[in-house]
């Protein structure tokens, strides 16, 4: 195992970037984590180590550290963090640490302080550590900035080599979130748009719901919301990078008197692809361990919703991890295209590496139509297969190419730059 932590920085597009032994010189990273993963031992109902099984996939980070209002940084807590960062390091991941309240630091509760210096201490240096989870949810739970602040300089005092992400709620407004941005590098937000019946995550009646997310029942609220957490992202002079986090479970489908539901395939692969569309640098799955929702048998035995892991999450994970070929878009810049949509309900992104345009498009809305792009013109005309749909290609010509889009899919396109 390497003996020396990561240095890891976020990139002028928002990018995180991991350097140290483990790594080589440098490494740019999307983030694809857990909330919660699975215990650093635990074994999958196959008889493989769980981390083992998420790194395989390609995912990079686990959401690691305490969990729950009344966890509380003890010995237990510390053991069971080494552990993660441990199988972590072993695979190339890294950790996003929970503190909790250790991240709200008061003159009247001096153990909060303690226990942040005591987690920064422990791990910054750990080959595992990647980031730190601030206080959650905060603009919804009204929780002031000022001992936030405090904690986030502490970090950046102790421990400058890993960043901050804020995770914020579907609520409030861009302006009052803004208050946190002092207090991170990266934020976020958490949206479950899957349930029975549909809103309740972000409901139209609520008072602190923004305007243009109440009206939205559909899972095209995953890109919505993270449109706005890229406004709240955009606190000049630094732009913080935005990671998203997105449901396996949740409260709204598995508290008494809600019916459990889990996202489908299609579901669960157009919620990442459009939180990608619209500017997340990173996703987080959350739920998986919540016990009462396991499937009975080997998965509540195993401590992890290992089912809907590989039915479901598993293939997703594949198309967006380390070991696929769209991986590299995922790290990259914009591509300098000026693509116009001649067509309505189509959302839309563009990536440039060295070589290739990749074009990651999506339907947000529940009508069948055949789009069609322009303003290629400075690619090659080429025939092109879409990623992770093949055979079924496509035609560009001219600086354009047609293709169609049923309600809520997402097609993939990779052009050469040239011939």
């Amino acid at each position: 195992m390497p003996v020396s932590a990561a240095k890891v920085t976020i990139d002028e597009n928002t990018v995180l970037e991991i350097a140290g032994p483990a790594v080589g010189s440098s490494r740019k990273t999307f983030l694809i984590a857990f909330i919660m993963p699975p215990l650093p031992d635990a074994q999958t109902p196959w008889g493989t180590n769980g981390i083992d099984e998420l790194s395989a996939a390609g995912a990079t980070f686990l959401r690691t550290g305490i969990f729950g209002p009344d966890s509380k940084w003890d010995d237990a807590a510390f053991e069971r963090e080494r552990k993660w960062q441990d199988a972590a390091a072993r695979n190339g991941m890294h950790c996003l640490v929970g503190i909790r309240y250790a991240g709200s630091v008061q003159d009247d509760k001096p153990e909060h302080e303690r226990d942040l210096r005591r987690v920064i201490e422990t791990f910054k240096a750990h080959p595992g550590m990647g980031a730190y989870y601030h206080i959650d949810e905060p603009d919804w739970n009204k929780h002031p900035v000022e001992p936030m602040e405090r904690a986030y300089r502490i970090i950046k005092q102790l421990d400058p080599d890993h960043p901050v992400w804020i995770c914020q709620a579907p609520r409030g407004s861009v302006a009052s979130m803004k208050r946190y941005d002092k207090c991170c590098d990266a934020t976020g937000g958490d949206i479950y748009p899957i349930s029975y019946p549909p809103g309740l995550h972000v409901p139209p009646t609520a008072k602190d719901v923004p305007p243009g997310l109440a009206a939205n029942a559909d899972i095209s609220l995953a890109g919505d919301f993270t449109k706005m957490m890229v406004e709240v992202a955009d606190a000049p002079p630094v732009k913080k990078s935005v990671w998203m986090c997105l449901q396996i479970a949740w409260s709204g489908v598995h508290k008494p008197g809600r019916t459990l539901r889990f996202p489908t395939f299609h579901e669960q692969r157009f919620m990442t692809y459009h939180t990608i569309i619209h500017g997340a640098r990173g996703v987080i799955y959350f739920g998986g361990q919540i016990a009462h929702t396991l499937p009975f048998g080997e998965d509540r035995k195993a401590g992890w919703n290992w089912t809907h892991w590989r039915e479901v999450l598993r293939p997703v994970v594949e198309e967006i991890g380390t070991k696929s070929p769209l991986y590299p878009a995922l790290v990259a810049p914009p591509a300098k295209l000026d693509v116009k949509v001649d067509g309505t309900g189509i959302d839309f992104c563009t990536r440039e590496t060295d070589n290739e345009i990749f074009f990651i498009a999506a339907r947000r809305d529940r009508a069948t139509a055949e789009i069609r792009f322009t303003g290629l013109s400075s690619l090659p005309d080429q025939t092109t297969e879409l990623l992770f749909e093949e055979p079924r290609k496509v035609e560009l010509k001219d600086g354009a190419f047609n293709d169609w889009f049923a309600p809520f899919e997402v097609h993939v396109y990779r052009f050469a730059k040239q011939r």
